[in-house]
């Protein structure tokens, strides 16, 4: 009897210091700034397209880092927010299919990624967006109607609380989880996971304050952030909005895709309501 309580209790303890392990390491799980660490290479030049360095300072201090990548004739500019693994050099096949489109583009490193200062956390994110529009409004003197504001993953979090705190003029949301706790539950389904995290990121519920246009692209096959979530912040969000069902997996959906996705995203773009207003074409250029 003596030997099946040792066991019982054995495994009680090592059950809760995994709990104490995924409570205090969550950061590391969540964010995956990677081996490249502060190189940015290659960068856009060695795909052809023309950018500038920028250099930014958040509200709270923190110096972030990204490319502006300008467009002749463009149709807007699109405001391009990572998602959690790599730098803003892993992203560019997404860069030279917005640029193909006929969009200037804003990509930044959240703090702690690529060149940017700092640690990166669920607020420090947010004010690093924030800090993304306001030069693109400011700076730059882009009509905040001439924005859409896109997301990818971990960015689609990112991209709908900047959405439901301001006015662009679209939101893209790719590969968008519901929540963070939603995204545990479903890897650790044998810990009280709702209860241990510190981390919320909840898309769902910043769509529901959205309301400009809307699209959201999913892929049935994403094996890291399950379709089901896809839908369920598209069933969230007020109207305006698209669905996009996209093929492949999570991280080379959009690659996959090939035309379906260019031209569902061409399609979205041409659709919006609001035409591009001549105070920003010499901005995105």
């Amino acid at each position: 009897m003596s030997s099946i309580v040792s066991i019982i209790q054995f495994m009680a303890g090592g059950y809760l210091v995994i709990m104490l392990l995924l409570f205090v390491f969550q950061g590391h799980l969540l964010y995956f700034p990677g081996a490249a660490g502060r190189d940015l290479s290659p960068t856009p030049a060695a795909i052809g397209l023309e950018y500038e360095d920028v250099t930014l300072r958040t509200v709270d201090g923190i110096d972030i880092h990204g490319w502006f990548l300008p467009a002749d004739n463009a149709r807007g500019a699109l405001l391009f927010l990572h998602g959690n693994a790599g730098n803003i050099s892993h992203r560019l096949d997404s860069l030279l299919i917005f640029h193909d489109l006929g969009l200037a583009v804003f990509i930044i490193d959240y703090r702690g990624y690529g060149r940017s200062k700092g640690k990166p956390s669920e607020q420090g994110t947010s004010l690093d967006a924030e800090a993304a529009w306001q030069y693109l409004v400011d700076e730059r003197g882009i009509s905040a109607d001439d924005i859409v504001v896109f997301g990818r993953s971990l960015g689609a979090a990112v991209a709908a609380h900047l959405a439901a705190v301001r006015q662009p003029g679209a939101l893209v949301v790719e590969s968008g989880f519901t929540s963070v706790p939603d995204m545990a539950a479903a890897q650790y389904p044998f810990f009280p996971i709702r209860w241990l995290c510190r981390f919320q990121y909840n898309t769902e519920r910043y769509l529901q304050l959205v309301s400009c246009p809307l699209l959201v692209i999913h892929s049935p096959d994403d094996e890291i952030v399950p379709f089901r979530f896809g839908r369920r912040i598209f069933e969230a969000a007020g109207q305006p909005k698209q669905f996009l069902e996209i093929r492949g997996n999570h991280n080379d959906g959009f690659l996959v895709s090939g035309s379906l996705y260019v031209d569902g995203l061409d399609s979205f773009l041409t659709g919006l309501p609001k035409k591009y207003s001549s105070r920003s074409a010499q901005s995105l250029r």
